[in-house]
């Protein structure tokens, strides 16, 4: 017991530094949630308010700090426990509501594919929310953004409860997409939704 809440507490530590702020501020004196629109320290608006190194360098701290809590616990604990669920999302809740920050958090999409990264060998979460990604950004395209990233990690999760057997991974990517989707809300400005299907040119 004393392991997991060990690595649940780091975990959420981890999550809780937000590089996407704290990167540009430190390199480039700018402030990306006074610049962004949505006001979210994240690794878009990182690429988009201070420029493609920064982005880059946001993303990979932004991925680590999911991945290292998450890759340790698994070698140091038994993943198969229920507790380990916590330890999958803990970056990520983290992430959204940090420490001290509880309500300046970021939407935690960078950050959980970090935490699925930590699974490492076993990719198929992880796989899973880039197979969405990718299908709701380049052949059914849905506007705005908040719209797309919910229906992906909804469908993510559907795709995580009917084909993985370990029921504390199942109940981690729940718990992330739970998360992520409760952030997203949290941040909605009436935008008009859309759907657009990839026409292919022959």
């Amino acid at each position: 017991m004393a392991g997991y809440i060990f690595f649940i507490i780091v975990g959420y530590l981890s999550g809780s530094i937000l590089y996407a702020y704290l990167v540009p501020k430190f390199f480039c004196n700018m402030d990306i949630r006074r610049l962004s629109e949505d006001q979210n320290p994240g690794t878009f608006n990182a690429f988009a308010c201070a420029g493609a190194g920064i982005g880059t360098l946001v993303i990979f701290l932004e991925l680590a700090k999911g991945f290292f809590p998450v890759f340790f616990a698994a070698r140091f604990l038994r993943p198969q426990a229920p507790l380990f669920c916590f330890v999958l999302s803990a970056p990520v809740i983290g992430h959204a509501f940090p420490f001290l920050q509880f309500k300046k958090g970021g939407k935690a999409i960078a950050v959980s594919f970090g935490c699925l990264l930590g699974l490492y060998p076993f990719l198929t979460p992880l796989l899973y929310l880039i197979v969405f990604y990718l299908l709701f950004s380049a052949v059914v395209i849905i506007r705005p953004h908040l719209f797309r990233s919910i229906i992906t990690f909804f469908c993510f999760t559907l795709a995580c409860a009917w084909t993985i057997p370990v029921r504390s991974f199942v109940y981690g990517t729940f718990c992330i997409s739970a998360t992520v989707i409760l952030k997203h809300l949290m941040k909605y400005k009436k935008e008009p939704f859309s759907i657009h299907f990839l026409q292919w040119n022959r």
